[in-house]
């Protein structure tokens, strides 16, 4: 070999001796048993974390939640001043009036067949709408919001509290429905035939017994309060339950205290009935009727069905 030669083979890199020996080492070396079983382990408790996180998401929100947020809801309402609440009302029972003027305008359009009441029917959820979205005090409403803070604390200062924000809301709706009744009967705003609509569906309204308009006053609360305990959980579906629901109450013929006192007072502003007949055989029974519907059946039973099981103070912690 010459000089030259030896010079090469000097400059030529050599391998890493010791690392080739110890890779070489390892790989002879035996592995841990129990190495992989720990990585099947460890992927096994992500998997189900994520599966866990999955179910959560896709699951149902539980009573002890919608419960809490009405609550909440409900001591909010509690919390605002009697003017507050004046406004809010007086707003709320105007609002209701659209519900009659939807309901007579879809009527006096369509021909008198036996469909037509699906589609009139339809306009009686405006109103519910305008105030439900619009944020405004409807009396039906409020046999389920303030009640629940009054259940959880039974004490004479809430029932006090919840008596004022009964009566406001009642009577300030009461003189927006009369207002609106008033304006449209005896005003040219409609024509005279649209007019007609307004009256026919009043007389509707009126013509039922006392113990009969009770009775549908039980099933319009109880449907109008289960509403509102939907409301929480329904998101983006909020008018699609307040279509729905409030268009069950109108086909049904269900008495409602506000939507159906603007009818009964069309009919006094319009000169075939007295005021006073209005109170008596309508506003008074549906009145009695909303109560029961909304306080008993809906407030009370889903107060218990949370508080049984200690739902409402777990969910409080």
């Amino acid at each position: 070999m010459t000089r030259q030669d030896e010079h090469v083979e000097q400059d030529r890199p050599q391998p890493p001796a010791r690392e080739w020996k110890r890779e070489t080492e390892s790989d002879h070396r035996p592995r841990d048993p129990n190495a992989h079983e720990g990585d099947e382990h460890d992927h096994e408790q992500d998997q189900h974390r994520k599966e866990e996180e999955q179910a959560e998401e896709r699951a149902t929100i539980p009573a002890s939640v919608v419960y809490q947020a009405i609550l909440k809801e409900g001591e909010s309402e509690l919390d605002r001043s009697t003017s507050a609440l004046a406004w809010s009302g007086l707003a709320a029972g105007l609002s209701m009036g659209f519900s009659l003027v939807t309901e007579g305008l879809l009527r006096h359009a369509l021909p008198d067949a036996p469909w037509r009441p699906l589609i009139v029917k339809l306009g009686y959820s405006i109103g519910f709408l305008i105030v439900i979205l619009g944020r405004q005090q409807l009396f039906t409403e409020n046999t389920l919001t303030p009640i629940l803070p009054l259940m959880k604390n039974r004490s004479a200062k809430v029932l006090g509290n919840v008596a004022r924000l009964w009566a406001v809301v009642l009577v300030t709706n009461l003189i927006g429905a009369a207002i609106f009744a008033i304006v449209i009967a005896r005003t040219p705003v409609f024509e005279e035939s649209i007019r007609q609509s307004f009256l026919e569906i009043g007389k509707e309204a009126l013509s039922p017994g006392w113990g009969t308009i009770l009775l549908r006053g039980i099933f319009a609360g109880w449907l109008i309060a289960l509403m509102v305990w939907l409301l929480p959980v329904a998101e983006v579906a909020r008018f699609w339950v307040i279509i729905l629901i409030t268009y069950v109450v109108g086909l049904a013929h269900f008495s409602h205290i506000i939507a159906g006192s603007v009818e009964a007072f069309y009919v006094a502003a319009a000169g075939e009935v007295s005021s006073w007949h209005c109170v008596v055989r309508f506003v008074l029974p549906t009145l009695i009727g909303n109560i029961v519907g909304g306080v008993s059946l809906v407030a009370a039973l889903n107060h218990a069905q949370v508080v049984a099981g200690g739902d409402a103070e777990h969910s409080d912690a």
